[in-house]
């Protein structure tokens, strides 16, 4: 074979081995659609706003890379994607972001546990935690949209299930509830006593929306609370 057609060939072949270069369109307008919207977006929701057959994916991911070292990078939280001040930038906004309300240590703990044992009722609640939880603290964090009412657990008095939501992850800027820390990060951090009994574990937190096999759904006009299903039952 002359060496000539053997460079054509290889020629020839090289385009198909080269990546496809990303559209410049595409990304202006995922990188517009991103800084316009006040809520993260999902893959799916970019793909039906863009042109068909636009490989959102791979733009996302070039977006990713290019405003890794800018002040403002593009994350990946709760399954969707947002662009968020850099972590090491955080300390200028202090002086511009409104000082919210300090959430009580029996609201933290609370939702530490809907985070970890999700889905879980007001009782369950109170027997992790010792003490009884007032239905302000469930109350309080409802109004954050943290965490929400999933459904009705198949025992007496049907009491209401607790679970995060999509809001909880974008506050602690989580993709998956999995991403909470497991022991040897809560002993890491302090959180944890480092003589813990051998036999305490931390969960797996599970936060997935389908209902568990010994759940109920909520049924429209019957969201009242655990006391009021309490007296219902004993009636």
């Amino acid at each position: 074979m002359a060496p000539e057609f053997d460079l054509l060939q290889k020629e020839s072949e090289e385009p198909a081995d080269r990546p496809k270069p990303l559209d410049p369109s595409g990304l202006r307008m995922v990188e517009a659609l991103l800084f316009a919207s006040s809520e993260p977006l999902s893959l799916e929701e970019l793909t039906l706003r863009l042109p068909e057959g636009t490989d959102v994916l791979s733009l996302l991911e070039h977006l990713q890379i290019t405003y890794a070292p800018r002040g403002v990078n593009l994350v990946k939280v709760a399954g969707k994607w947002c662009f968020r001040t850099a972590e090491d930038l955080a300390y200028l906004m202090h002086r511009n972001v409104e000082e919210q309300r300090k959430l009580s240590r029996a609201a933290l703990e609370t939702l530490a546990i809907i985070a970890y044992h999700q889905p879980v009722t007001r009782a369950e609640i109170e027997e992790i935690r010792g003490v009884s939880t007032s239905k302000g603290t469930l109350d309080v964090l409802l109004e954050t949209t943290w965490i929400r009412m999933r459904g009705r657990r198949r025992t007496p008095g049907r009491p209401v299930t607790y679970g995060t939501t999509d809001h909880f992850l974008i506050h602690f800027g989580l993709e998956s509830v999995r991403d909470l820390p497991g022991m040897e990060e809560l002993k890491g951090a302090g959180l944890l006593d480092s003589a813990v009994p051998a036999s305490f574990l931390v969960p797996t937190p599970n936060d997935d929306n389908a209902l568990t096999e010994d759940e109920d759904p909520l049924e429209d006009g019957s969201l009242f609370d655990d006391d009021e299903a309490d007296e219902t039952a004993g009636s």
